[in-house]
């Protein structure tokens, strides 16, 4: 439910500004509000906005919080890669456990409102029911990555129950051009490469700028506790990746129906991650996107130099971290 007033945003500080969510957020509303983005070794190149080169793992975020006083915190800084979270389980824990329910403290102590981006994959895709995961429904983690992040939204709402806890799944450009799997599919598909398509996992996946347009609006209304921020429907991987094809003119045919235990992954990954989104609609209400449309506006931003204008941020002499 929302809290008692909304929060009146006129600052926003985006933690995470490198990565996919956070840069598209800050490079969308930079105009609407006064954006402050912060980012570790990735270094960001002609950026609209201020950004603050801080290690949130070593640095009191409480500093942060004191010379920045935004209104709002949306915490998009996190280890993202499934595999690499195997591999690296403390620095996992560090960075996606640990730091947010720091953040949370510190925000909700100067009245700041917290927003935290966890995931769909807290489920085990295994009882999703017919209708999708609620909010409510039993957590099931069944990767490194997973772990961490739900134990993130417990961390976050320990210390301050104020705080919104966003589970999402979401596309769009990055500026290395790696960081979704739409980007994994077009790339390939734009150079004529054959890739798999996993038809036995099925997502509620929106793109990054409908996803950033909700988050406002959750924002001003002061939403919080734990929200399913997706699409109004889903489809399988490999459906998803053939609507690309078709949508920018590749051959579908390049897409190959396999099963995700086929993909040669270290993690495993839940299959049926089908979300329920009534609760969101009735807070927002009105409809939510649809795949069609999530779709349609990445094309559609595409054309307009979206996709470029990402991409150059990145520095010439760096790769994205």
């Amino acid at each position: 439910m929302p809290s008692n007033r909304g929060t009146e945003l006129k600052r926003i500080l985006v933690t995470g500004a490198s990565g996919l969510l956070g840069l598209n957020f800050c490079n969308f509303f930079y105009k609407k509000y006064s954006v402050f983005g912060t980012a570790n070794r990735t270094r960001l190149h002609d950026a609209p906005f201020p950004v603050i080169y801080r290690d949130l793992l070593r640095e009191p975020v409480e500093e942060l919080l004191d010379d920045v006083k935004p209104d709002a915190v949306l915490h998009c800084a996190a280890i993202a890669d499934i595999d690499r979270c195997e591999r690296e389980p403390e620095a996992a824990e560090a960075a996606n456990a640990v730091l947010p329910g720091k953040f949370a403290a510190a925000a909700g102590k100067r009245g700041i409102k917290f927003v935290h981006i966890s995931t769909d994959a807290v489920f085990d895709g295994e009882n999703c029911g017919e209708n999708g995961y609620r909010e409510e429904d039993r957590t099931n983690p069944i990767s490194r990555y997973a772990e961490t992040k739900l134990r993130a939204e417990r961390n976050v709402l320990d210390a301050d129950p104020d705080a919104l806890i966003a589970r999402v799944n979401f596309f769009g450009w990055s500026m290395g051009g790696r960081r979704s799997l739409a980007e994994f599919f077009y790339n390939n598909l734009a150079a004529g490469n054959t890739v798999n398509g996993f038809s036995d996992v099925f997502f509620s996946t929106l793109y990054v700028h409908h996803l950033a347009d909700i988050l406002d609006e959750l924002i001003s209304i002061g939403a919080n506790g734990i929200v399913h921020v997706f699409s109004s429907d889903y489809q399988s991987k490999y459906a998803f990746g053939r609507a690309i094809a078709e949508k920018f003119g590749f051959s579908p045919d390049l897409i190959r129906p396999v099963s995700w235990k086929e993909g040669g992954l270290n993690a495993k990954r839940s299959p049926n991650l089908i979300m329920n989104t009534d609760k969101l609609r009735a807070l927002l209400g009105h409809e939510l996107p649809t795949q069609k449309m999530n779709l349609d506006c990445f094309y559609r931003d595409t054309g307009t130099g979206l996709r470029d204008r990402i991409r150059g941020f990145a520095s010439p002499k760096q790769t994205e971290a």
